[in-house]
């Protein structure tokens, strides 16, 4: 439903480019804070690319490292 209301990414909508979001990102990490997690007023519309390369970023470009 979200993505049905934004149809385009955020970011490449900032750079001039009209992409189909495919992602409903979390603006802030939510870290498996339920709140957090459903918090609409914090998620963004992202193509799987500006995701990737957001979650990278964020993650230390590697990807989340599981500890147990």
């Amino acid at each position: 439903m979200f993505l049905r209301e934004h149809p385009f990414c955020v970011i490449c909508e900032q750079e001039g480019r009209l992409t189909p979001a495919t992602v409903v990102d979390h603006i802030v990490p939510h870290k498996g804070n339920y709140e957090l997690f459903w918090d609409v007023r914090k998620w963004q519309p992202l193509c799987k690319q500006c995701h990737d390369r957001k979650t990278a970023k964020e993650d230390g470009g590697f990807g989340r490292l599981v500890r147990g």
